[in-house]
């Protein structure tokens, strides 16, 4: 078993782990986006939704553990990966100039992952923390558009909205790198798979985007 340990310890390893816990998260986000978009039909339709959940707690439990998991083992291999960078950016820098040969979405990866982290640690501790402690109430709209932890909240909205900018950016390059760890980027299927991962990247931000632009500043009145 050395092997199979020794395998995803290398550098080719690590960056297969964090293409497929990436790919994981991306599923993950589809489903929280389609929960989301419930807001739109109303409190009552998104109290009910939400309540349905809080009823299959031990599952929704089950799920946001394994979901951490894998969060946390992107996390852990991105950082992995870019000390490995790091180490090897003078002989790099020799050869050529790491940010001539480099897109923007590849060189603030970090910078774009530490803000998204930032934003679910606000999320989580705020408009998620309130759901588990007010499960029973069934309020739970009235917590998304409140004026303290909600939309009705400018620096919540505008925190929002720049984070799933930002998780564009970082869906963007997650994807072309996620193809060519698996060596599908540049096949005859390569074309075809950057134009669904642009639909991808593209369509989901704007989904969550849609929702402090509409409930915040449009329907807020900022």
């Amino acid at each position: 078993m050395n092997w199979f340990f020794n395998f995803f310890d290398s550098s080719i390893g690590k960056k297969i782990q964090m293409a497929l816990t990436g790919l994981m998260l991306c599923a993950f986000l589809i489903i929280h986006l389609i929960g989301n978009l419930v807001l739109f039909a109303g409190s009552e339709a998104f109290n009910g939704y939400v309540g349905a959940l809080s009823s299959l707690k031990p599952v929704v439990r089950a799920i946001e553990v394994i979901l951490a998991l894998i969060f946390i083992g992107h996390v852990i291999n991105a950082i992995r990966l870019t000390l490995e960078n790091w180490r090897s950016t003078e002989k790099k820098y020799k050869v050529n100039g790491a940010g001539e040969t480099s897109s923007l979405p590849s060189r603030t990866m970090g910078v774009t992952g530490s803000i998204i982290f930032i934003f679910l640690v606000v999320h989580l501790s705020t408009i998620w923390w309130q759901f588990q402690v007010q499960h029973g109430g069934g309020h739970f709209y009235d917590i998304v558009m409140s004026a303290n932890i909600g939309f009705g909240n400018v620096l919540i909205t505008i925190l929002y909205i720049v984070a799933m900018f930002l998780l564009g950016f970082h869906l963007r390059h997650g994807f072309q790198s996620a193809f060519q760890t698996f060596g599908i980027r540049y096949n005859k299927y390569g074309t075809f798979i950057e134009w669904v991962s642009a639909i991808f990247w593209l369509l989901i931000p704007l989904g969550f985007v849609s929702i402090p632009i509409y409930f915040g500043l449009l329907k807020g009145g900022f």
